[in-house]
């Protein structure tokens, strides 16, 4: 018994009425690295926030490096989505303001949230993690403006300062780039080599090889606790997809009353003296699939902030959307009216006091949050996207209750409601597990093939970017690459 780390015994969670962990039980000892997968909604961040204390459980956890009272100050979590504070101590950020040069002097450095974590005594390993990490050339970055992948290594090093005896990482693969995903399998084996034991979210593909023994956890229950030579990956599910008439019917051929859909001509914009795009020249037609990639950090957010009018920087610029010129009378609504959008960002943002079925009917109005009554064919159309995205009895629940990928899910749903003109996907599959990828991917292509809708498409996985995309443009260092 010495020898073991933690132990769960009949651990069972309830969120409202709903079981969402069932009776777990799981043994990690000292010297183990362990990873939990599991289909998006299995329970898996439910089981980390539950190991740090933030969820009423049945059962017995009992750890070896702690009191039963304190154990939990010893995990720490790093979650998929963090939200930070402004120096005032607010943190209802907008997105918008991550692209405001007021709104960004508003919030800490990283310097500054770092500061809060570092002491006298581990000052020499923050030095050390911070280095390994590649933070040192964004100490002085507001926090507001970091890019998904730098916002997760800055998370990663604070949970790190924190000297866990458990380090828990929720999907932190996510969002990452191909060198970040190496830096961080790196880092991985460096962290488990110093003595903390990491227990991993993540999906079957991404195994780092520190890890040990991978856990399967399928709606709540576990199914699979095994070294790593002995797991096997579960079948993929076969989930239903939608029939095509029917979204044919949800989406229909969308108003088209143009013949670009986006013209960039030299746009270029700088922070600080610094090029974060570069004399950028793009054209993307009416019906034409595209494809934007490059490594985080190399501006591709920024461009599609041009495009979603969240940008200030828009007006200083060439730009023309739907054939007008960006700047010549047009409001942001007349903008969004036409496009549908995703990311990572307006992910983190999202009014979480939102239920499902409130986030998206939020897209036929554009906002964050449903602030008008339906007329029946809104609700019924509402209904149908919940649907076609397996959502059913989720509708009524706080997007706070949804895993990370049913989230997501409900974030696509939304974007897509309004049968838009233009459909722009930042990584619109960060969360999902393997077949809801597929399902979105096929959902995609449809929408695609039945309709001239216009797509731009972000993904740091060739392997979700849909069939119908022929069109590439690539970002390095803020200069533009085109192909196709």
């Amino acid at each position: 018994m010495a020898d073991i780390l933690l132990h769960l015994e009949q651990v069972a969670v309830k969120l409202g009425a709903q079981k969402v962990l069932d009776n777990i039980d799981l043994t990690i000892y000292k010297g183990q690295q362990w990873a939990v997968t599991g289909q998006s909604g299995s329970g898996k961040t439910v089981l980390a926030h539950t190991l740090a204390g933030r969820h009423f459980f049945s059962g017995h956890i009992t750890a070896s490096f702690d009191t039963p009272e304190t154990f939990h100050q010893s995990i720490v979590v790093e979650e998929q989505q963090h939200r930070f504070k402004d120096l005032t101590n607010r943190s209802d950020f907008y997105y918008q303001q991550r692209f405001n040069s007021f709104d960004a002097e508003q919030t800490a450095t990283v310097a500054q949230e770092l500061a809060n974590y570092i002491t006298p005594a581990n000052q020499a390993t923050a030095t050390q993690w911070i280095s390994m990490l590649q933070l040192d050339s964004l100490l002085n970055e507001p926090l507001i403006q970091l890019s998904n992948g730098e916002n997760k290594r800055l998370q990663l090093t604070i949970a790190l300062l924190q000297e866990p005896k458990l380090l828990v990482l929720d999907n932190p693969f996510v969002g990452l780039d191909v060198n970040g995903r190496g830096i961080l399998n790196n880092i991985l084996e460096k962290i488990s080599n110093s003595g903390i034991t990491l227990l991993l979210i993540t999906t079957p593909d991404q195994l780092p090889a520190c890890i040990t023994h991978v856990a399967t956890l399928q709606k709540g229950v576990l199914t699979a606790a095994v070294p790593k030579a002995q797991y096997q990956p579960p079948a993929l599910e076969n989930l239903a997809l939608p029939i095509t008439s029917s979204l044919q019917a949800l989406t229909g051929s969308p108003e088209a009353d143009f013949t670009t859909a986006i013209r960039m001509a030299a746009v270029t914009i700088q922070y600080e003296g610094k090029y974060i795009l570069d004399h950028i020249n793009w054209e993307v037609k009416r019906g034409e699939h595209w494809s934007v990639s490059g490594p985080n950090g190399a501006g591709k957010s920024t461009l599609l902030s041009l495009i979603t009018g969240d940008n200030p920087q828009a007006y200083a610029n060439e730009i023309y959307l739907f054939d007008k010129r960006r700047g010549s009378g047009e409001s942001i609504w007349d903008i969004k009216k036409k496009i549908g959008y995703v990311s990572p960002e307006m992910h983190l943002y999202f009014d979480y006091t939102a239920t499902c079925f409130q986030a998206i009917a939020s897209g036929l109005f554009d906002t964050i949050g449903l602030f008008r009554t339906l007329n029946a064919e809104q609700e019924e159309l509402v209904n149908q996207w919940i649907r076609v995205m397996q959502l059913e009895g989720k509708a009524h629940h706080g997007l706070s209750r949804l895993s990370a990928g049913e989230q997501r899910l409900t974030l696509l749903a939304r974007a897509l409601i309004k049968n838009p003109a233009l459909l722009i996907l930042d990584e619109p599959c960060q969360g999902l597990d393997t077949a809801h990828t597929q399902l979105f991917r096929h959902l995609v292509d449809t929408i695609c093939a039945q309709s001239p809708t216009t797509l731009v498409y972000v993904s740091h996985y060739r392997a979700e970017i849909p069939s119908c995309v022929n069109k590439f443009l690539e970002l390095e260092k803020g200069k533009a690459t085109i192909t196709g």
